[in-house]
């Protein structure tokens, strides 16, 4: 990099990787605008670049291992960059990651709003080689924007960062801190930059997005404005993004199962922008479990939030994350899990095997579950899934639906205009590219494939 610092600024070509979240990818998608803004070229990972700025995951093992990874393929792209590791594992892996001799600078969390100063101070002297912060002292939300992004119809904003849940099997609060919430302003002004550039959709994401809004709460009435759910933060947001003319829909990212109230639901399902989409991660279908991962409900709760949800909503696209093969997880607590799930009967389960994380309660525990076991808990829900999830779909044939129009695709060698419906429902039409960003009324008339419903356009709505 020595004769690279001496070119002109537009001439350095820096390349970005995302590992992990919607909200990594949010956060990526800000620090490539930070760099255009400093006058540097954005190009894609896999060519030459002067910076690899890799924003990673510290989920589980196998997102450490490929953020590993990817920091090492960047050195070999181009031996001669700056390789930069940012974000979750940096914040997990600090010393490891210090210690690698093909990362050249490392920057946690909260502190990607200073990467390009960060980056022109090591360039300058090479030994400011890290900048990461204790998180879980830090109470300021990193204010990130964006202007535009990758996808040309659905925005992801991210409005809130941290958790305090601290489920014993997770690392998320230990790397990313404490619940901290976007300024109102900032997210308002945030939208309307995005309807000016012509996003019909926002979806709202964060790291514990109920928790909205919170911050200053204490345990008692973080719980009482979560169980109670009339007024929160989260929802005012929510109205006031809805008011702003231009968007079309509101979709929500993952919400804790508790701020599923009569009010809230019956808030939202007169707000005719949106989406009956909720994100509810079950985690577990049985109470023992649940209690040993510190989840604060239980089996119950949850089927009675559900019940809350599709008493208000026509159909509402149930989704969840459940994980097989926790500590001390029995063929009968896996058999409990699989009922559950049989009985709520979700549009889309995520399937993850346990991953052992340091640092965290459940990396302690006893009764450790065998991988191959693990392996064939999640092939018998993925099969389970298969089933819910075709079962859902077909619930739609032969009726109207509004498709917001996002990109071409081919599916079994044919050419198709594909979008989602409000419930995220992936529909395919035969049409032309000028449909993209359009929300046109269709009429879903069968499968374009396993998980693609095939429709005409209904040209009499």
């Amino acid at each position: 990099m020595e004769n690279q610092i001496k070119q002109p600024l537009e001439n350095r070509k820096v390349a970005f990787l995302t590992l992990g979240c919607k909200v990594n990818s949010y956060e990526t998608e800000a620090m490539e605008q930070l760099f255009q803004q400093a006058s540097y070229t954005i190009v894609d990972f896999a060519e030459q670049a002067d910076i690899y700025v890799v924003n990673t995951c510290t989920v589980t093992n196998i997102a450490d291992r490929k953020s590993r990874q990817m920091l090492h393929k960047a050195k070999k792209l181009n031996p001669d960059a700056v390789v930069v590791a940012v974000g979750c594992y940096v914040q997990a892996a600090k010393d490891a990651l210090e210690a690698d001799e093909a990362i050249d600078l490392v920057v946690g969390n909260n502190q990607k709003k200073q990467i390009v100063q960060l980056l022109e101070n090591y360039l300058s002297d090479h030994e400011e080689n890290e900048a990461v912060i204790d998180i879980a002292q830090d109470s300021e939300y990193e204010e990130l924007a964006i202007g535009s992004l990758a996808e040309k119809t659905r925005a992801y904003m991210k409005i809130q960062d941290g958790c305090n849940q601290f489920c014993s099997y997770c690392i998320i609060p230990y790397t990313r801190g404490r619940i901290r919430s976007r300024k109102k302003e900032d997210i308002l002004a945030e939208v309307h930059r995005l309807v000016n550039k012509g996003y019909k959709e926002i979806v709202l994401t964060g790291i514990h997005l109920s928790s909205y809004g919170l911050d200053s709460a204490s345990v008692e009435e973080y719980d009482q404005a979560i169980d109670q759910a009339q007024h929160t933060p989260l929802l005012q947001i929510i109205t006031e993004i809805s008011e702003v003319d231009g968007v079309e829909r509101i979709r929500l990212g993952s919400l804790e199962p508790r701020i599923i109230t009569d009010e809230f639901v019956k808030t939202l399902s007169k707000n005719s922008k949106f989406c009956p989409h909720f994100h509810l991660s079950l985690q577990s279908g049985c109470d023992a479990t649940l209690k040993r991962m510190n989840r604060k409900y239980d089996t119950k709760l949850f089927m009675e939030k559900c019940e809350q949800l599709r008493e208000h909503f026509d159909r509402p696209a149930l989704t969840t994350d459940v994980i097989v093969g926790f500590p001390g997880e029995t063929e009968e607590e896996f058999g409990e899990t699989i009922q559950f799930l049989k009985k709520i009967t979700f549009m889309k389960t995520h399937v993850f095997k346990y991953s052992k994380r340091q640092g965290t309660r459940a990396a302690a525990m006893e009764n450790q579950i065998a991988e191959s076991i693990k392996h064939e808990r999640s092939e018998t829900l993925i099969e389970l899934d298969k089933k819910n999830n075709h079962m859902y779909l077909e619930s739609f044939i032969g009726e109207n639906e509004k498709v917001l129009f996002e990109e071409r695709v081919t599916i079994d060698g044919k050419e198709y205009m594909v979008g989602h419906t409000q419930r995220y429902v992936k529909v395919a039409v035969e049409g032309e590219e000028s449909l993209v960003n359009q929300i046109v009324p269709v009429v879903i008339d069968g499968f374009a494939s396993e998980e693609v419903l095939h429709a005409f356009m209904n040209y009499s709505k």
